[in-house]
C-alpha cells in the first residue's frame, strides 16, 4: 500500500455517506481505496462496492487492499463517465450512495514518470491512463495553436500571465521540442514577469499545469457527463458526496446540485411551467465543506478540497 495515501475528509465523506451494512455503494474515483477500505470497515464488511478508476496502477493497489472482502467489492478499470456500464457488468440498477473525489493522486504526482509534477523531472505526458491511447500534454505543448494554449491556460488554469506563456511556448519549441515536465517549468516561470515570479506564493508553472492536465483528460466534461446521468442510478434517499480541488470543478457541481435542486426552471415571466423539470435532489450542506486545520497541516494537499453532498428525493427513480 502507498504509505503517503491520506484519504481526503475521509471522516466527512463517511459521516454523510452514512454506509450499512447489506448497501450497495459506488465510488467512482477508487484511487488507492482509501474511502472504500473505510466505508468497508464501518459496514463490518457487509456493504457491497464497485469501485471504478481509469488509472491502472492505482487500481491494482487498490484490489490488493480491498481482497479481504471477496466478492463484495468489485473494481473496474474505466473512467467515472462510463459508470453505468460498469454498475451493467455488475448487474445493478440502483445505489444507496456514491463517492467521487476528483483529486489527482500522491501515486500520480509523486511518480516522475508520469509526468504530473514540476516538481519532478519526467516526460510531459499528464494522461490518467497512459495506455488510452489519448493525447499525451507534449503533443498539446508542441502541435497546439497559439490561440489554443492560451485559451487552455487561460479557462483550465485561471491564469492572468496565459497570453504571456503561450506566446513563450511556442518561441521555445521553434528552436526544439518540450519534452519534459521541468522544461515546461522553467519556460513557464521565464515567462512571468520577474517581479510578479518573486512575489508568487506558489510556482510560476502551477496553473498551467493544471490547465493541461484537465485538458489532457477532458476532465471538466467527464464531470458534467457525469453528474447529467449518476443521479438516476441513486435510489431514494441515497446520498452522493463529491470532492472537487479547484473552483472550475466546485462550479459545475454546484450549478448541478442547484439545478437538481429546483423543479421548475422556466423563466420567471412564464406563466405556466413549459420545462416539466421536477426536483430530484435535496442539498444536504448549503455551503461546501472544507477540511479541518489538523487535517490540512496533516496532508498539504488537502488545502483546496471542498464537499458538497446531495440526497435523492423519495419517488425519483423510474
Amino acid at each position: 500500500m502507498h504509505s503517503d495515501h491520506q484519504p481526503v475528509m475521509l471522516h466527512e465523506v463517511m459521516e454523510w455517506i452514512e454506509p450499512r451494512a447489506g448497501g450497495r455503494y459506488l465510488d467512482v474515483t477508487l484511487g488507492l481505496g482509501g474511502h472504500a477500505a473505510r466505508l468497508m470497515e464501518l459496514t463490518g464488511g457487509q456493504a457491497y462496492l464497485l469501485g471504478l478508476d481509469r488509472d491502472r496502477q492505482a487500481l491494482e493497489k487498490a484490489r490488493a487492499r480491498l481482497a479481504s472482502y471477496g466478492d463484495r467489492v468489485i473494481t473496474a478499470h474505466s473512467s467515472f463517465q462510463f459508470f453505468e456500464s460498469a454498475l451493467a457488468d455488475a448487474g445493478w440498477d440502483l445505489v444507496d450512495g456514491v463517492i467521487a473525489d476528483l483529486g489527482v493522486s500522491s501515486l500520480q504526482l509523486d511518480n516522475p514518470e508520469r509526468g504530473f509534477s514540476f516538481l519532478h523531472e519526467g516526460p510531459l505526458d499528464m494522461r490518467m491512463d497512459a495506455g488510452s491511447g489519448g493525447e499525451p500534454a507534449s503533443n498539446v505543448v508542441n502541435s497546439a495553436s497559439y490561440e489554443r494554449l492560451r485559451k487552455v491556460i487561460w479557462e483550465y488554469g485561471e491564469e492572468p500571465m496565459a497570453g504571456r506563456i503561450a506566446r513563450a511556448i511556442v518561441s521555445s519549441r521553434q528552436e526544439r521540442r518540450i519534452e519534459t515536465t521541468q522544461e515546461l517549468a522553467r519556460i513557464v516561470a521565464a515567462a512571468y514577469p520577474a517581479k510578479r515570479r518573486a512575489l508568487a506564493r506558489n510556482h510560476p508553472a502551477t496553473k498551467t499545469f493544471q490547465a493541461l492536465r484537465i485538458e489532457v483528460n477532458h476532465e471538466l466534461e467527464q464531470i458534467e457527463i457525469f453528474l447529467d446521468r449518476v443521479i438516476d442510478v441513486l435510489r431514494p434517499g441515497a446520498r452522493l458526496a463529491i470532492i472537487s480541488f479547484h473552483s472550475l470543478e466546485d462550479r459545475i457541481v454546484k450549478q448541478a446540485f442547484r439545478k437538481e435542486s429546483s423543479g421548475c426552471l422556466c423563466p420567471r415571466e412564464f406563466p405556466v411551467c413549459q420545462c416539466g423539470h421536477k426536483k430530484r435532489l435535496n442539498l444536504l450542506v448549503r455551503k461546501p465543506l472544507v477540511p479541518t486545520e489538523e487535517e490540512m497541516r496533516a496532508n498539504s494537499r488537502s488545502r483546496s478540497a471542498k464537499l458538497r453532498v446531495a440526497e435523492r428525493v423519495s419517488g425519483g427513480n423510474t
